[in-house]
């Protein structure tokens, strides 16, 4: 809802698209039981004055026989699409078709998912697409866990147990702004963090450019801090950016 609002206040027609994309979950990623609430979600965005909701069928999107996708090499292999292979190139095949098929003028997209925003610009920016990417900053619970669907999968254990993602970030934020600027020691410290949360397993932390997400020794830039990690059987991830 928050990018709704955003997109309401700056364009004067929104769409909103509504699509559990097939191609972008791997083996065993729980396709089948990804929430769906489309009704749920019709009356949020009717009550936000949407004008439009694009909710195609797997079907219509990918007519029988498919085999055209698109691929940003190079940045689809780092942060999530190192450990879920293929994840990238579903989501920018699925963006590219959803750009084409509306045309818009804006697209936003929520900085949670920091990694997806830099390789859509990339494509965008190499495909010559005509749109602008407008990202919106990451929405977070009242005790600072980064909203995400996923959390229907958590029982009470584990959503207090989630909450070492964002603690992870916070204690790299304190060490960078008391003066640390070597990405080792700022990763190590956001690794000890998740460590000290036994039922949590760390998939990643990576310091890397915003824009290329390749690795930064050093944050004397703006750097991305990209934690994942696995809390019981469900995949979270967040994010901070560090800005000098």
């Amino acid at each position: 809802m928050s990018l709704v609002r955003a997109a309401k206040a700056r364009c004067d027609v929104v769409a909103a698209s509504i699509f559990v994309n097939p191609t972008q979950f791997g083996p065993n990623e729980g396709f089948s039981k990804y929430p769906r609430s489309f009704e749920r979600d019709r009356e949020f965005l009717e009550k936000e004055g949407v004008e439009l909701i694009f909710a195609p069928s797997a079907e219509e999107m990918y007519p029988e026989g498919a085999v055209t996708f698109v691929t940003v090499e190079g940045l689809s292999e780092r942060l999530c699409g190192k450990s879920r292979p293929g994840h990238f190139r579903g989501v920018t095949t699925v963006v590219a078709k959803l750009f084409h098929i509306t045309q818009p003028d804006f697209a936003f997209f929520g900085q949670k998912d920091a990694a997806q925003v830099a390789i859509i610009r990339r494509m965008v920016r190499d495909l010559n697409l005509g749109v602008e990417i407008v990202v919106c900053p990451i929405v977070r619970e009242a005790d600072g866990l980064a909203m995400s669907s996923r959390h229907a999968y958590l029982n009470p254990q584990e959503r207090k147990s989630a909450l070492v993602l964002s603690r992870s970030l916070a204690q790299v934020k304190k060490l960078f702004e008391q003066g640390e600027r070597r990405t080792a020691k700022l990763a190590a410290a956001g690794r000890q963090i998740i460590a000290e949360e036994p039922s949590v397993r760390l998939d990643y932390i990576e310091i890397v450019s915003p824009e290329t997400l390749e690795p930064v020794e050093h944050a004397n830039h703006p750097a991305l801090v990209a934690v994942a990690a696995f809390v019981g059987g469900t995949r979270l991830i967040d994010n901070i950016v560090l800005t000098p």
